[in-house]
């Protein structure tokens, strides 16, 4: 597995060039098969994909707990990224977050769940409209000053808050959702923005959280638990209008014998040598499809074919149900 870097000078950190979004092994896509989840998380090492994902919010806290066990052997083989800022309350209530005391209590928190002494990349999952950035990222730079972690993030942030963030403390990834699916980073300046300031971007979701696969062709191929089934890009209106943009995918796929979900991902990897996805994966067999996209190579053609299926505003539906949707880009 090649690598790639994310960030620049101080703020530099190398990673594999595909990592693994570790999220749906305990939230939001149904039952999980946490025998199953190890088993992937351990073959992912194996081959080279050692840029894990999580988030104290996966679960809530149960994702980093999952991974523990993994690290608890494996920690030094492993470039780890977590993240903090949606706080869980006991009547059920998720807010956002970014209140300098409550950094620091987050932080020590993973440290714990995870089993580590450091956490290698430490994004703030939501920006917190009623903190001044400024504040929560003086508590984030202290972290790095403790040794509790090594580089900073962000995620879903907006582009003036980017650059607020980064005059504070370095920031080494933004991490934010980007695939032919969805492609709102090209023309909303955020991507510009953190090319002007040497950020790397890690992309989630590079698959259309499985749209992109061409495994989900209507909302009823989704367990009944599945936060999908209730977002509207996953309604049967939405898929049926969107649909063009699985056609390309299909048609590229064919030419290469390759599958839609290796030529969607070797799109994002061909977005620039700054840029990582981490496609999520609970089964071994997805992740080595997953991993078979770093050997392939688009044409300009087929470049230009896909982008054509699917151009920047072309997807039908938000990305999230509205009450989410007001989190993103703060």
């Amino acid at each position: 597995m090649r690598t790639r870097t994310l960030g620049s000078g101080r703020a530099a950190l190398t990673v594999s060039e595909l990592g693994l979004g570790c999220m749906g092994m305990t939230f939001a896509y149904g039952k999980s098969d946490e025998g199953a989840s190890l088993a992937t998380l351990e073959r992912a090492i194996d081959l080279g994909v050692t840029f894990l994902d999580t988030s104290d919010s996966y679960g809530p806290y149960t994702n980093e707990e999952l991974l523990a066990r993994v690290l608890s052997r494996r920690r030094s083989e492993v470039v780890l990224a977590t993240k903090f800022g949606q706080r869980f309350h006991d009547d059920g209530r998720r807010t956002v977050d970014g209140h300098p005391d409550y950094v620091r209590q987050a932080c020590d928190a993973s440290l714990r769940r995870l089993g580590i002494d450091t956490i290698d990349l430490y994004y703030q999952h939501r920006v917190d409209r009623q903190v001044p950035i400024e504040e929560t990222w003086g508590a984030l730079s202290n972290l790095v000053e403790q040794g509790k972690v090594r580089f900073l993030g962000l995620s879903e942030a907006s582009a003036e808050s980017i650059r607020r963030a980064h005059a504070v403390h370095p920031v080494t990834a933004l991490q934010t959702e980007w695939s032919l699916w969805t492609r709102d980073v090209e023309d909303n300046g955020i991507l510009a923005t953190v090319r002007s300031l040497g950020i790397g971007f890690v992309a989630y979701s590079p698959l259309g959280r499985g749209f992109l696969t061409g495994a989900i062709t209507s909302k009823e191929d989704l367990a009944e638990d599945d936060g999908r089934r209730n977002w509207p890009r996953f309604q049967d209106d939405a898929m049926s209008a969107n649909q063009h943009i699985l056609d390309g995918v299909r048609v590229v796929a064919e030419q290469l014998s390759a599958t839609p979900a290796q030529v969607a991902l070797a799109w994002t990897m061909a977005r620039g040598t700054d840029v990582v996805p981490i496609p999520g994966s609970r089964r071994i067999a997805h992740l080595e499809d997953n991993v078979a996209a770093t050997a392939i190579t688009l044409s300009t053609e087929q470049g230009r074919l896909l982008e054509q299926a699917a151009p920047v505003g072309g997807t039908v539906g938000t990305r999230y149900p509205e009450g989410m949707m007001g989190a993103l880009n703060a």
